[in-house]
């Protein structure tokens, strides 16, 4: 069903607004997915934060105008499917790699992260970075270690100060013979 003017500024609007505010864009081929394939996979996004949809390529590019994905606009051909990433920069990364292990048809083409273009490969990096959760977990270890290396160390002192005490007190100091 082609869109009429109207309904094409609309879609490129809402495009907009959510490229102003990803993190992340993996466009893929999906040429060949079934219905019961691309549902799975938007139902997927919507629970993980990404945006998913299919738009042709003059929309998308023009979408994509003026934000950090402006990169991307010379290599959008074909019949592509855009997955923003909107709350942490790996989740598109990790639905479409998850999607395309089962569906060969599913192929990453494009990946922009931070105004930068990237080959399709670069799906894997992105979609090994960690969730939020996981991030806030290695943080709260890494600003918990020097807390717990303090209290050790002062335990440290503090045992060697009390060993030290007892062993100088009990030990009479003999003189050396001329």
């Amino acid at each position: 069903m082609a869109l009429n003017l109207s309904q094409k500024q609309e879609v490129v609007a809402e495009l907009a607004e959510v490229a102003s505010k990803a993190h992340s864009l993996i466009a893929a081929e999906y040429a060949g997915t079934t219905v019961a394939q691309m549902t799975a996979m938007r139902k997927q996004a919507r629970e993980s934060g990404v945006y998913l949809r299919v738009v042709k390529n003059t929309l998308a590019s023009r979408a994509v105008a003026g934000t950090d994905f402006e990169v991307v606009q010379d290599a959008l051909v074909g019949p592509l499917l855009y997955a923003f990433s909107t709350e942490e920069p790996g989740a598109a990364g990790r639905l479409i790699k998850e999607f395309a292990k089962s569906n060969d048809k599913l192929k990453p083409k494009v990946v922009s992260v931070e105004g930068k273009l990237f080959a399709a490969e670069h799906v894997d990096v992105l979609a090994s970075l960690p969730t939020r959760e996981q991030a806030l977990s290695m943080l709260a270890r890494v600003l918990a270690e020097p807390a717990a290396m303090f209290a050790r160390a002062v335990k440290a002192v503090a045992d060697k100060q009390d060993g030290g005490g007892e062993v100088a007190a009990e030990a009479p100091v003999e003189a050396e013979p001329a």
